[in-house]
C-alpha cells in the first residue's frame, strides 16, 4: 500500500512536470512566430518586446499572443533609464542583484510612465543602450 501511494505521487509529479514543460513550450512557440515581424525581439518570463524601425512593441509571454499588444514610439519618449528596486541605475555601475525594470517617460505629460520588466540586470541595460543608439539616430 505504501509502495503504491509513493508511485502514485511520482506519477502526479511526473504529470504536473509534463504539463509545465509543454505550456512553457507553447509560449516559446507562440514567442516565435510573434518575433518574426520584429527586427529585434526578447523573450523572457516577464515579458517580450519587439522592436520595428521606431516602434516597440510588448505584452506579457503566453502560450497564445494577442494580436493587439501595447505599443510606443522612441520619437515620442523624453527619458528612459534602467530601475532596480525602483532606483534608478548608473549603467557603468550596475548592481548584482534586483528587479530590473527599463522605464520610458513621454515627451507628453499627461501619458502615463512605461515599465517593461526583466529578468537579468545585464540584459535590460544592452536593451537599455540598443534602444537609446536607436533614439539618437531618429
Amino acid at each position: 500500500m505504501a509502495r503504491g501511494l509513493f508511485w502514485l505521487s511520482l506519477l502526479v509529479v511526473f504529470f504536473i512536470l509534463a504539463w509545465s514543460g509543454w505550456n512553457e513550450y507553447q509560449k516559446l512557440e507562440a514567442y516565435r512566430v510573434w518575433a518574426e515581424d520584429f527586427e529585434q525581439a526578447k523573450y523572457d518570463i516577464y515579458a517580450i518586446i519587439g522592436v520595428k524601425g521606431k516602434e516597440i512593441t510588448w505584452g506579457k509571454p503566453g502560450r497564445s499572443i494577442p494580436d493587439v499588444l501595447p505599443k510606443l514610439l522612441l520619437n515620442d519618449v523624453d527619458k528612459m533609464e534602467l530601475l532596480v528596486n525602483d532606483q534608478s541605475v548608473d549603467l557603468a555601475n550596475l548592481p548584482r542583484k534586483g528587479k530590473p525594470v527599463i522605464q520610458f517617460s513621454f515627451i507628453e505629460k499627461n501619458k502615463p510612465v512605461v515599465k517593461i520588466p526583466f529578468t537579468e540586470i545585464d540584459l535590460a541595460a544592452k536593451w537599455l543602450t540598443y534602444l537609446d543608439n536607436l533614439r539618437k539616430n531618429i
